[in-house]
């Protein structure tokens, strides 16, 4: 069965689409193997014996290139080669090279410092442009090494299940200052994160460790340094002010009562393709629907 390239290549691509759906077994393979359309192909190749035991299976599977093994993570991939995502790509890129004319760079094996070379930038603006990073790392109370050295005479100890308790560490980092200091002063944030500890990290806690952050930027640079504040797209970073526009939830008919957030404060105004500003909502002097949200479908016709 191996041998003929037509059984052979059709139960590898078989096996390739069960493993996208689900689990893959070797029992998979057993029944593939008794399946209508390889039996027919068996019979036309004049192959007499048309099934398989789930240990042939398994040494087949070996054969075809799987491996019975732990699941590894991987990463997400897909997108990257958009248009679009290309396009940021490039974007960001440009506008980094400007901002890295203004920073003091490192030499990554000598750690030896370039100091930038001055030109004009906007009045009343420092010069000297220093990044800063934020970072948060996950640690568990039985994090331990998973390789090490056993004398031969050492009995194995009972490890404790699971990972244990968790601490987060959110902090600042800079390449010019390593942690985020001003002499006993730092803005590092240690949380227990769980619905029975200190709740989840927010764009709150992030917002208020960001305010002391600054304060401690300002008073060690005294005007003289101004900060580029990097942050990666964690969806505790993305949160957008509570009156701010977007079509997400949108109605698409007018609505009496409704705001982007439920309670909270209407949605801010758009801009018209002219320029002109454009209120989402009705007038209150409307005479059916005074103050409604206009719904998507008005919002357009208008533009």
């Amino acid at each position: 069965i191996l041998i003929d390239k037509d059984i052979s290549s059709t139960l590898q691509l078989a096996l390739i689409e069960k493993a996208k759906s689900g689990y893959l077994r070797a029992q998979t393979l057993v029944e593939l193997i008794a399946s209508e359309e390889i039996q027919a192909k068996l019979e036309a190749a004049n192959i007499r014996k048309r099934s398989i035991s789930l240990r042939t299976a398994q040494r087949w599977l070996n054969h075809f290139g799987w491996r019975y093994e732990r699941v590894r993570k991987g990463m997400y991939i897909d997108g990257h080669e958009r248009d679009n995502v290309v396009a940021y790509h490039q974007e960001f890129l440009v506008r980094w090279k400007e901002y890295e004319k203004r920073m003091v760079t490192y030499d990554s094996e000598t750690g030896e410092p370039t100091f930038p070379k001055g030109f004009p930038i906007t009045p009343g603006t420092p010069f000297r442009l220093i990044l800063i990073t934020q970072d948060e790392c996950t640690f568990y109370a039985n994090d331990q090494w998973k390789l090490v050295w056993n004398h031969l005479s050492t009995m194995p100890k009972p490890l404790p299940k699971g990972d244990g308790q968790s601490i987060m560490v959110s902090d600042f980092l800079t390449a010019d200052w390593g942690r985020f200091t001003d002499g006993d002063e730092d803005c590092r944030v240690l949380f227990r994160a769980g619905a029975n500890r200190d709740g989840y990290f927010k764009v709150e806690d992030l917002i208020a460790q960001v305010d002391r952050g600054i304060d401690i930027f300002e008073g060690r640079v005294l005007g003289k340094a101004q900060g580029l504040w990097l942050f990666d797209n964690a969806p505790s970073h993305q949160k957008r002010a509570p009156d701010a526009r977007s079509a997400r939830h949108m109605p698409i008919k007018p609505y009496a009562s409704w705001t982007p957030v439920k309670g909270g404060p209407r949605m801010c105004p758009g801009t018209m393709p002219n320029g002109d500003i454009q209120d989402f909502y009705f007038p209150d002097s409307h005479p059916t629907m005074p103050g409604w949200f206009k719904g998507m479908e008005q919002i357009i016709r208008e533009r």
